[in-house]
């Protein structure tokens, strides 16, 4: 990976009204059942900064802060940057990010240590002139990373070690631009770790962002397959099934089965996130992570 992809832990610049930097960090400790969904974004020319910080234990949420409307800030995590109480600062910019959050109620110092490198997954899947690149970034890297810390929920305090995604996204956002996608992010207990998204645009068309780490590098894939079932609100999975095929001709199969579910608004759209375990059908491998699906609203089912 190029070391220029640095400068995506800082701020860039975009004319384009819809202009977005984002930040998303992810993880699970099986042990102790303790999950985290973190992201920051920055609308350069909407004048704001947003961001949510969802912690749980359980499947149950132990503490919720979302912020959709805080004002504009060139501050990103190359340099630190506070949001609504939370510090994010890359202090080894793409390899190690520590967030860290302290109120009277609940604090936590998490560290994300890479384990695979961040990747762009818009480049890997041939999608640089395609739904994603036009609608929802021109560069998405992704990567796991190895998550230890504590938490301190009203002075109890608990100690974590798990793993998870992260990424980094610049580009235009246009949220409104799809009508659905659903994501599949497993890190596996064998090294292996998937990142897949299908996507349905507004106009009826389907694009892919897809690539598997196989323990040494990432990989293309060739092709997704997937398949949910919903709840009765048709908002969330009840079950998932992924199978991929990798550039060798590989195929993969996994079943995804929903440990935490939350439900974040974006006005015109809404994010399902789900904190999923995931089963390898072939060899049997057990990995977490998070299984995400948008809708455009009215949302009228697939």
């Amino acid at each position: 990976m190029s070391d220029d992809r640095t400068r995506f832990e800082g701020y860039i610049h975009g004319s384009e009204p819809r202009w977005n930097q984002s930040y998303y960090y992810q993880a699970y400790d099986p042990a102790t059942r303790i999950g985290t969904f973190i992201r920051l974004g920055f609308l350069e020319n909407q004048n704001e900064s947003n961001s949510w910080l969802i912690v749980f234990r359980d499947g149950s949420p132990l503490y919720t802060r979302t912020n959709l409307n805080l004002p504009f800030t060139k501050d990103r995590p190359l340099n630190g940057v506070t949001l609504a109480g939370m510090r994010v600062h890359a202090e080894v910019p793409l390899k190690k990010t520590r967030i860290t959050f302290d109120t009277p109620d609940f604090a936590m110092d998490l560290v994300w240590d890479e384990l695979s490198p961040l990747e762009d997954c818009i480049a890997m899947s041939h999608d640089e002139g395609g739904t994603f690149s036009r609608e929802l970034a021109h560069i998405h890297l992704e990567g796991t990373s190895r998550v230890t810390g504590h938490i301190v929920h009203r002075g109890e305090r608990m100690d974590v070690d798990g793993k998870g995604f992260r990424d980094i996204a610049a580009g235009v956002r246009n949220w409104d631009g799809l009508n659905h996608y659903r994501l599949a992010w497993p890190v596996f207990e064998n090294g292996t770790a998937f990142a897949g998204i299908h996507a349905i645009a507004t106009s009826g068309g389907s694009a892919y962002m897809r690539m598997l780490y196989d323990g040494q590098q990432w990989r293309r894939v060739k092709q997704v397959e997937d398949k949910l079932k919903l709840d009765a609100e048709g908002l969330a999975i009840t079950t998932a099934e992924w199978a991929f095929v990798d550039e060798a001709g590989k195929r993969y199969e996994m079943t995804a089965k929903p440990l935490f579910n939350w439900l974040y608004p974006l006005d015109t759209f809404v994010l399902r996130e789900q904190l999923c375990e995931f089963k390898m059908k072939d060899g049997g491998a057990v990995g977490y992570g998070l299984h995400e699906m948008g809708f455009r609203l009215p949302w009228k089912g697939l």
